[in-house]
């Protein structure tokens, strides 16, 4: 009776383990994921490569763009105390970059990037104390493009449409009263360029919500550029990625969930073709390949690596990148398109797309090209024309244009086609926690059931 007993026990100890350690895995890989959830872009319009079009069918040209797929959207919780909350990201954020309180958004409330650093220790807000100067990945995530890029030469901000979330942000643009043109609303994060810009400046990566891109701006005091400045608290794991290479030419980011190409496309191409490229990608038995988006390509930048200093791609080493030789001459690595339209003075206007720089950022300044932005810099190309025409680059800083540039593919997520187009989702992934719970659920009831049948049948038999 004894040894039938402890027999009855070991078999539901061994049943209930080989259930519980797999549950576990699968439990745990999605709560970490829930840390660095990749809010969409909030893009809802769609483009040709000029202006707006109404909803591509897929195999028409423009499917796969931005607005093509509904991720994780934005959800934010005004707390009525001068913070708001991300429900997706679960950061809690100052709602308004008015440092000095006075009521008014303007160049007084610009810190400088060791300032604001600093002054984080010591920020006290609706009674929090633990206050931080954001992660470029943790202040990208509030970047919303349904924005327009605003003129470097504008005098009015009539019309203007920012990158940020206004019914919840707080923001002013640049203040022309003291000097300052109306694009100078970069905001400063806690990540500094590994390598230098411009001729050796130190360099903090910043957004402008403004123009809607991520550049290297100066981090010295010295030469005199101030930032506006929200400080996050919570989730302090928001960024850090997972990769898994699942030895089949795709990387899984855990933190994300999204599925990676291994390898890029290897040539650079126009952005049309790139979205067309990805859509009709099939590789390791999958085929709902996508073009990323802004946000979604940024997640795998590895601002601890550049060309400079690690002699590589801002990328994981696990991922494989194009070598390329760059304008100045240079070993360097590509520009990658993003299936985001870069909107320029209103949201009408589509001829750019928005792209990552996972090799030096160039421009052309003082006769040369230089690394003027840094590699991890989301800056945009046009979608169409000839490199040639733009011996000197375009913008204020004479910003490299190639136009053709390179893809890396992605699937996964949460990516919902929009327009009752059905393609495969990742289902099996969402549901995977679920799924295994409802294995451990009826794996333990019938083991408690067998136990019952095997204690009544003994009884009978004694």
């Amino acid at each position: 009776m004894r040894k039938l007993k402890q027999s009855s026990v070991l078999m539901l100890s061994i049943i209930l383990m080989s259930v519980l350690i797999p549950s576990y895995w699968i439990i745990n890989a999605h709560a970490q994921s829930a840390d660095y959830v990749v809010v969409d872009t909030g893009q809802t319009t769609f483009y040709d490569n000029s202006k707006k079009i109404s909803l591509p069918q897929p195999g028409e040209p423009f499917y796969g763009q931005d607005a093509q797929y509904e991720g994780t959207q934005p959800s934010y919780q005004d707390n009525g105390d001068g913070t708001v909350t991300d429900l997706v990201t679960g950061l809690m954020w100052q709602k308004s970059p008015d440092t000095n309180g006075d009521g008014i958004i303007n160049y007084n409330d610009k810190m400088f990037f060791d300032d604001a650093q600093t002054s984080a220790a010591s920020f006290n807000l609706a009674g929090y104390n633990d206050w931080r100067l954001p992660t470029i990945k943790e202040l990208y995530s509030l970047i919303m493009f349904s924005g327009a890029e605003a003129s470097p030469d504008a005098t009015s901000t009539a019309g203007l449409v920012p990158f940020i979330d206004t019914n919840y942000f707080n923001f002013a643009f640049g203040d022309l009263s003291a000097g300052e043109r109306i694009i100078d609303a970069q905001f400063a994060t806690s990540t500094i360029y590994v390598s230098t810009t411009m001729t050796g400046d130190r360099t903090m990566f910043g957004v402008n919500f403004a123009d809607g891109r991520i550049k290297g701006y100066p981090a010295d005091q010295t030469i005199g550029k101030k930032y506006y400045v929200l400080y996050v608290r919570g989730n302090t794991n928001y960024g850090i990625n997972q990769f898994v290479d699942n030895g089949d030419g795709t990387i899984t980011d855990n933190a994300t969930g999204l599925m990676w190409m291994k390898n890029d496309n290897g040539e650079g191409i126009s952005w049309e073709n790139a979205l067309s490229y990805a859509e009709g990608f099939e590789y390791a038995g999958y085929t709902d390949w996508r073009l990323p988006n802004a946000k979604e390509l940024q997640s795998i930048v590895d601002y601890t690596r550049s060309p400079a200093t690690t002699n590589s791609a801002a990328i994981d080493p696990l991922f494989n990148c194009t070598q390329i030789t760059n304008e100045a001459g240079e070993a360097d690595y590509p520009f990658y398109w993003t299936s985001t339209t870069h909107c320029s003075e209103t949201p009408a206007q589509g001829a750019s797309a928005a792209y990552i720089s996972f090799g030096k950022a160039l421009g052309f300044m003082n006769g040369r090209w230089i690394d003027v932005h840094g590699a991890g810099a989301q800056r945009s190309d046009p979608k169409t024309g000839n490199p040639e025409g733009y011996p000197y680059g375009r913008g204020p800083q004479g910003d490299a244009i190639r136009i053709y540039n390179y893809v890396r593919a992605v699937r996964g997520g949460i990516s919902e086609p929009v327009g009752g187009v059905s393609t495969p989702v990742n289902i099996l992934e969402l549901l995977a926690p679920y799924i295994g719970l409802a294995i451990l659920l009826a794996v333990t009831v019938t083991a408690v059931v067998y136990l019952k049948k095997r204690k009544r049948s003994t009884r009978l038999i004694s």
